[in-house]
C-alpha cells in the first residue's frame, strides 16, 4: 500500500451508539473500552489534521434496536463534532441510508478507513455494498468489535468476520495509521 499523496481517506466511524455498552442487551460489545480508546485515538489523528470523518447510526425498526430509546444515542465522547456528517442508516448496510448513498456516489474516489462497533453487520455489509460500487475501505482490525457471539470464542468469532471482510477490503491495525510520523497508509 503507498501512502496517499491526494486527498485522506475519509474516517467511517460506525455504529458508536450506547446500545452496545449496556450490559443485558443482545448487542453488548464485550471488549469495548479497548475499542472505543482505539476509535478516540484515530478520530483525534483525522481531526487534528482536519480529514473528513462520517459517522454511522443504525436506526434500525427491529425489537433490539428501538431507534425511540435512548439506546441508540450516541457514546459521549465519540460522537459526531460540528462540520462532521452523520447518516442513519435503517438496514446494516451504510448505503441502505439515501443520503449516504447518493454522498457516497458523488465523491470521485472514494477511499474509506472504517471502524467501530457492529462489525458482523453494519461493517461487513457496508464494506461488500462498497465493493459493489468500486469504493475502497480500509478496516481497522484492532478498532472493531461486534456483539457477543451466540456460541465459541468471541475472538474467534471476530477473527472469522474480519477474514471474510477481508475479501471486500484492506485489513490494517490502527498502529499502521497512527505512527510517530502521523503519515497514513491506505
Amino acid at each position: 500500500m503507498a501512502p496517499f499523496q491526494d486527498d485522506p481517506p475519509i474516517l467511517v466511524c460506525a455504529d458508536l451508539q450506547t446500545e452496545y455498552l449496556t450490559e443485558g442487551r443482545s448487542h453488548v460489545i464485550t471488549d469495548a473500552e479497548a475499542i472505543m480508546s482505539r476509535c478516540l485515538e484515530l478520530m483525534t489523528l483525522w481531526r487534528d489534521n482536519l480529514w473528513p470523518v462520517i459517522h454511522l447510526k443504525r436506526i434500525a425498526q427491529a425489537a433490539w434496536f428501538n431507534p425511540a430509546s435512548n439506546l441508540t444515542n450516541w457514546i459521549a465522547e465519540l460522537k459526531p463534532r460540528p462540520g462532521e456528517l452523520a447518516f442513519e442508516h435503517p438496514l446494516p448496510s451504510a448505503y441502505s441510508s439515501s443520503r449516504f448513498a447518493e454522498y457516497a456516489s458523488n465523491i470521485r474516489s472514494i477511499r474509506c478507513v472504517l471502524l467501530g462497533f457492529s462489525l458482523d453487520e453494519t461493517i461487513l455489509a457496508t464494506v461488500i455494498d462498497g465493493f459493489h460500487r468500486s469504493h475502497r475501505y480500509q478496516v481497522v482490525s484492532d478498532a472493531v468489535a461486534c456483539r457477543r457471539a451466540g456460541v465459541g470464542d468471541p475472538a474467534s468469532y471476530k477473527m472469522a468476520v474480519v477474514k471474510v471482510i477481508g475479501n471486500y477490503a484492506g485489513i490494517q491495525a490502527s498502529s499502521d495509521l497512527s505512527g510517530a510520523s502521523g503519515k497514513i497508509a491506505v
